[in-house]
């Protein structure tokens, strides 16, 4: 008889209950919500271009099947399939919902500003989308993965002690995710560097990036 341990040896694949609530108004279909979370468990095990074969395993499509289900979904602007190098400059493909989340994101503030406009009648009252929360959500999809307490904190120090501007944090996180390195610490060091040249705009980093 499988126990709970059992289970816990297959791992956890962690969703945003929002995809689950919204998918229905991105038009997605229940098949193609399953193959997102086909995509999603297969990212949080860093394997980011799961192949056709792989994916049917898990589903009741064929690999045929699959690939034209990913086009749509390309098609629909939910995902991307993206080229990048590996550590040792190789050409890589992977795919890139990216552009799924940030749909939801902008159903999420959407509702929200909803909610406060039904609840008041005073447009100075709605609400501003706090910046920590939404590069804490940017993280938490280019590493594919939920934040810690502990991170959620630094990136939070990041902005209330460092003062680092949100948009430089952000280019960071680019530079973070070209190089492949999916930790708060390089990112850290990242903006200590470019503290250090006194770079504390965006316009000041990308003029620097240029130069490099």
């Amino acid at each position: 008889m499988a126990t709970y341990n059992d289970y816990r040896g297959a791992g956890f694949t962690v969703v945003s209950n929002n995809l689950l609530k919204y998918y229905p108004q991105l038009q997605l279909t229940e098949t193609e919500l399953v193959l997102i979370l086909e995509l999603e468990a297969w990212a949080q095990k860093n394997n980011t271009f799961p192949s056709n074969d792989d994916l049917a395993k898990n589903m009741t499509l064929s690999p045929i099947e699959i690939s034209q289900f990913i086009q749509q979904l390309i098609d629909k602007d939910v995902l991307i399939l993206q080229q990048g190098h590996d550590q040792e400059g190789r050409i890589n493909n992977y795919y890139d919902l990216n552009p799924l989340y940030e749909k939801i994101d902008k159903l999420v503030a959407k509702q929200n500003v909803t909610s406060n406009y039904k609840g008041s009648t005073d447009y100075k009252n709605e609400p501003v989308q706090d910046p920590i929360q939404i590069i804490i959500r940017q993280f938490e999809i280019e590493f594919g993965r939920l934040l810690s307490p502990i991170e959620r904190q630094e990136i939070a120090a990041w902005i209330n002690i460092d003062h680092y501007q949100a948009e430089v944090i952000k280019i960071a996180l680019r530079e973070a995710v070209l190089a492949q390195v999916y930790n708060l610490k390089y990112v850290d060091r990242i903006l200590l560097n470019w503290q250090r040249h006194n770079l504390t705009t965006p316009d000041q980093v990308k003029n620097f990036l240029q130069r490099s």
